[in-house]
């Protein structure tokens, strides 16, 4: 789920940045989708990568555990 949630922030991302671009090239009005766009972008990549980061600290720990059952 959090990686889906990354890849939707990426996707949204790039396109937000290709309106800003266009934007900026050719038709000003549309900056203004791409900067609207780009906050709910990052939010979504942000949130899916912390999801991640969770995820994969979560199973450090849990390892980190098994470990020290081991050992004593």
């Amino acid at each position: 789920m959090s990686l889906r949630r990354f890849f939707i922030g990426i996707v949204l991302f790039a396109i937000s940045a290709g309106l800003i671009i266009f934007g900026y090239l050719h038709l000003a009005l549309l900056q203004l989708p791409g900067l609207v766009l780009l906050p709910i972008a990052l939010y979504f990549a942000m949130y899916g990568y912390l999801g991640i980061f969770a995820n994969r600290f979560s199973q450090i720990l849990k390892d980190r555990e098994k470990l020290n059952k081991d050992l004593f």
